[in-house]
């Protein structure tokens, strides 16, 4: 088992990821991140007002040697009437 660790980036901010979590194999990291990309995104588009900047958010993962993994979203709403 490889301990992951899932930073999370909105826009210029990152808050990192000082736990981890212990996974079996990249599937499952692969997998982890896509569901924590998910909930970032559920939560950021549900306070997303209408003409606001394009927002981009990301989910890096490492491990104790470095990068493994980027998962990134990227959103805008715009009106056109």
């Amino acid at each position: 088992m490889r301990r992951y660790f899932f930073d999370q980036r909105e826009g210029d901010e990152m808050i990192p990821d000082e736990q981890g979590i212990d996974l079996v194999s990249l599937e499952a990291m692969q997998h982890e991140a896509t569901l924590a990309l998910a909930l970032l995104a559920r939560d950021e588009v549900r306070r997303c007002t209408i003409d606001a900047p394009a927002r981009r958010l990301a989910i890096n993962v490492r491990d104790e040697g470095g990068p493994v993994l980027r998962a990134t979203f990227t959103f805008e709403i715009r009106r056109f009437q």
